[in-house]
């Protein structure tokens, strides 16, 4: 009977209704949620009997319709940490399922995620506020990025080690007449010129390179290097073209004069090498006929252009820095830094058929497709925004209107009861 086919139909709209105002509720209560994504309703009809004839009541169901895809707004935030996508992607997050005297244990299960406001745990991992662990590419020992394998990224706080010294490289003029004596212009007095090195234990140690002209009009000066303890570590005799460019270097016996070659000095230190015996330091003074290094061109006096080595101190944490290409850096307080990992994204062929889990967390399915980790900003990865978070993509104002539309909708499936209720009722009537 098509009085009992209207109520049916009309319970099942006023079931489906429900079901869109559920999600409306919740897209309105996670409108605030980091990196949620909404959920639509689509409704879908379902027949009973359909001909030219004759059409019985069916039904109507609800069938969400997640809308992973469109964009939410991103907002800047005062944590370092913090990064937000761009474009299409996940971060790839792992949930924890246990915990240990070494720390979490994490799940297996791949969990893939918008929600990057990360912050750093007791344990030195990145989490987010719904407590997953941030994967990445981690560094190898060498530095390099290794892409094959992604792992929770943990930030260690341990010292940057130091390296010592190996090289010194000069740059400077000094003048065709040399540098007479103010008090006997007869006399050549030293030019000096003092560099910082580092040891194998980060002591710094300060070397003083003294330049002696022959004499005024002469193209040959002297070079002596002197360290911190007066020791005379390394000497040798320095001649200059006549286009004032470096001609020969000589020490102990042997003399570079070719051009192009580099021409150095061997600094043989008291201090003690890491691997044994002492520190031997080359001092670059540029290439033979090159401008890059040492010159003798027009001048009254000496002019340093400047004066660098390769040693680091010791260095203790200093902050974690997230750069757009995904970098995870981390600062020390000698002004080094070290990369220590790699974010990478995930994309997905249909992102929108991902299963939603707990704290706005997604899972790969048949219908998304499988998990593609690739480099932000390639292959259609989105970009990564640092110091910023991706907000809900909720419009609150859409959901208000859809609010609305599914009351007016959930009253007139009520409506379509009571009346068929009613004509029942009247239906009922006739046989008394």
């Amino acid at each position: 009977m098509s009085l009992f086919g209207a109520l049916d139909t009309a319970i099942s709209g006023l079931s489906s209704q429900s079901s869109a105002f559920g999600n409306i509720g919740d897209n309105i209560a996670n409108s605030q949620t980091t990196g949620f994504k909404r959920v639509d309703t689509s409704f879908l009809d379902y027949l009973t009997t359909s001909t030219q004839t004759d059409n019985q009541p069916g039904a109507v169901v609800a069938v969400p319709q997640y809308v992973n895809t469109v964009q939410g707004t991103i907002a800047q935030t005062d944590n370092p940490l913090a990064l937000a996508i761009s474009g299409q992607g996940f971060f790839a997050v792992s949930q924890a399922a246990g915990s240990s005297a070494t720390g979490p244990v994490l799940s297996p299960q791949p969990y893939y995620t918008r929600a990057g406001d990360f912050q750093l745990d007791k344990n030195g991992y990145l989490v987010n506020s719904a407590g997953d662990y941030l994967n990445g590419w981690l560094a190898q020992g060498n530095g390099t990025i290794d892409t094959n394998t992604l792992a929770p990224i943990q930030i260690s706080e341990s010292q940057y080690k130091p390296v010592a010294s190996s090289n010194v490289t000069l740059s400077a003029n000094l003048p065709p007449a040399g540098n007479p004596s103010p008090t006997n212009p007869a006399v050549q007095a030293p030019i000096t010129s003092n560099v910082s090195v580092y040891d194998a234990q980060g002591q710094s140690h300060q070397l003083t390179l003294s330049f002696t002209s022959a004499g005024a009009g002469s193209n040959d000066w002297s070079l002596t290097v002197t360290d911190d303890l007066g020791n005379t570590i390394g000497t040798g005799t320095l001649t200059f073209g006549a286009d004032g460019t470096l001609a020969s270097v000589t020490q102990g016996g042997t003399t570079v004069s070719a051009a192009g070659a580099a021409g150095s000095l061997t600094l043989n230190t008291v201090y003690p090498a890491a691997g044994g015996g002492t520190q031997s330091i080359a001092l670059n003074l540029g290439t033979i006929g090159g401008t890059g290094g040492l010159t003798q061109f027009a001048g009254s006096g000496y002019a340093l252009h400047g004066i660098s080595q390769d040693g680091v101190p010791p260095g203790n944490f200093s902050s974690i820095t997230m750069q757009t290409n995904g970098d995870v850096v981390v600062n020390y307080d000698n002004g080094q830094t070290r990369t220590i990992a790699q974010v990478p994204l995930t994309t997905f062929a249909a992102p929108d058929a991902l299963q939603r889990q707990d704290g706005a967390d997604f899972t790969a399915t048949i219908g998304s497709g499988p998990a593609l980790t690739q480099a932000a900003g390639s292959n259609g990865a989105g970009t990564l925004v640092t110091s910023s978070i991706e907000q809900s993509n909720v419009d609150i104002a859409n959901e208000f209107s859809q609010l609305i539309v599914a009351q007016q909708a959930y009253s007139a499936n009520a409506k379509t009861v009571t009346t068929a209720d009613a004509m029942l009722q009247a239906t009922l009537d006739m046989v008394r």
